[in-house]
């Protein structure tokens, strides 16, 4: 195997739940709680129940259970469905560095494998935390958009590395289902680009199932490409450019999970700071009275969510909680931006549009420079008589640097599940959470998110 395949290898074998520190363990279980949250909030979208029904339709021995439901499947199709439901809202974790993405998307994965091989908490969360560490440290010296590839590339990995240390592979097995997962999966950014469909949801869905199945062929004795990110044609050549990966986890007391930042809002990432702001600006302005509002922001805010005409004319859900105009126009005619903001007559309202017409979004180059230590983005507001109203801000609500507290997440929780689940139910599973290290298997966790849907 290569250096880069043998480096994640021989860190994804070597990683054991006891090198955690208190405060990764106590990360981990926060995200796993906001991953479920999200999942049993997109339960009942149309691309989760299509998963759903495709899911039901394969087996496997041993059997995955999938969130929220009272149906089996394989440990594959169980993550593919499993993850539909956590990335539908777009309202999980992300990471931003040098690439970006959204890492919980593999803790879909984590839980189908491991409720499949009856792993107890401490297994688990430890199969998390790892796929996490996968995820950022290739983001951290990658930056996919940039060369035109999707997150899937970072997804699969972390999938397959979760899924590979839960079955307790060797080295070997381990880089063999990390070198065909990434092989065979190099995804396109045409997933998030122009009008939004159903497999923006869903692309990372496919690449944790890949990883998944990778780790299972190469379980049963399937051999992977020798050389898959430094050999010819292999993922340096074609897809990254050659990086160095640098120190991981245990090495540095400093886990990737720990750095992860949440969402208080559903919408794309770089919305979470502008829709804080849009929030606070209107109370210092009447909606009557604006003129214009104008947006400076960093390179990759503007272009993913304030670039194409498509974000002023959003026609499904997809492209509307990745534009902008439209997310700032909910926060000033609404006073909210909740889950149910995205519905095709919301799209409509006349309203909405005539404020989305006085938006404009451009690109500050002093900003750009400041990202991705900094999500700087400025909010000037004119009114009809020439007064302007400016604000600023740097870190959202839930960003690593101004995080959500345990407390935040769980009433995120309780606002996602309230209409599918007793609160009697929601306080078991939300104990069973905190307390998943001494738990002999997740059979909590899944027993807990049946839903009444």
């Amino acid at each position: 195997m290569d250096k880069t395949t043998a480096t994640l290898a021989n860190y994804v074998t070597s990683l054991s739940y006891d090198k955690l520190p208190a405060i990764t363990v106590q990360e981990t279980k926060k995200r796993l709680l906001d991953a479920i949250a999200c999942g049993i909030g997109g339960f009942t979208s149309e691309p989760a129940q299509i998963s759903r029904r495709v899911a039901a339709a394969n087996s496997g021995t041993p059997a995955a259970r999938i969130l929220g439901a009272n149906t089996t499947s394989s440990m594959a199709w169980a993550t593919f469905a499993n993850v539909a439901a956590v990335r539908y809202l777009d309202f999980n974790d992300t990471y931003i560095a040098k690439g970006s993405g959204h890492p919980s998307d593999m803790t879909a994965a984590v839980l189908a494998v491991a409720d499949a091989l009856r792993a107890d908490g401490k297994r688990t969360l430890c199969a998390i935390a790892t796929a996490y560490e996968v995820f950022t440290s290739l983001a951290d010296q990658v930056a996919l958009r940039d060369c035109g590839f999707d997150q899937g590339v970072f997804v699969v990995l972390g999938s397959a590395a979760g899924a590979a240390q839960l079955m307790g592979l060797s080295v070997e097995q381990t880089a063999n289902a990390m070198a065909m997962g990434v092989t065979a999966n190099v995804a396109t950014r045409q997933t998030r680009s122009g009008e939004l469909a159903m497999w923006k949801g869903v692309a990372t869905a496919w690449a944790a199932h890949a990883g998944v199945s990778a780790a299972l062929l190469a379980q049963a004795g399937m051999t992977g490409p020798t050389a898959a990110f430094e050999g010819k044609d292999g993922i340096f050549d074609k897809v990254t450019g050659k990086f160095e990966l640098a120190a991981m986890g245990s090495a540095t007391e400093q886990f990737g999970i720990d750095r992860t930042n949440l969402k208080f809002f559903p919408s794309e990432y770089h919305s979470q700071a502008p829709c804080g702001l849009a929030l606070e600006l209107r109370q210092k302005v009447a909606l009557a009275d604006i003129k214009s509002i104008d947006v400076q922001t960093y390179f990759t805010a503007w272009s993913e969510i304030g670039s194409e005409p498509e974000k002023w004319n959003p026609q499904t859900r997809e492209t509307a909680d990745h534009s902008l105009p439209y997310l700032l126009s909910l926060a000033f005619v609404d006073g909210r931006i909740k889950t149910d903001s995205f519905t095709a007559a919301r799209m409509a309202d006349p309203a909405l549009k005539s404020l989305m017409a006085k938006i404009k979004i451009s690109e500050s180059k002093a900003f750009t420079a400041r990202f991705p230590h900094e999500l700087v983005t400025q909010i000037d507001i004119t009114t009809a008589s020439g007064e302007k109203i400016s604000q600023t801000a740097t870190y959202p609500k839930g960003h690593s640097k101004n995080p959500m507290t345990d407390a935040d997440v769980e009433s995120k929780f309780n606002t996602l599940a309230e209409d599918l689940m007793p609160q009697a139910q929601r306080d078991a599973l939300i104990k069973a959470v905190w307390s998943l290290e001494t738990a002999p298997s997740v059979d909590a966790l899944f027993d807990l998110t049946k839903v009444s849907a």
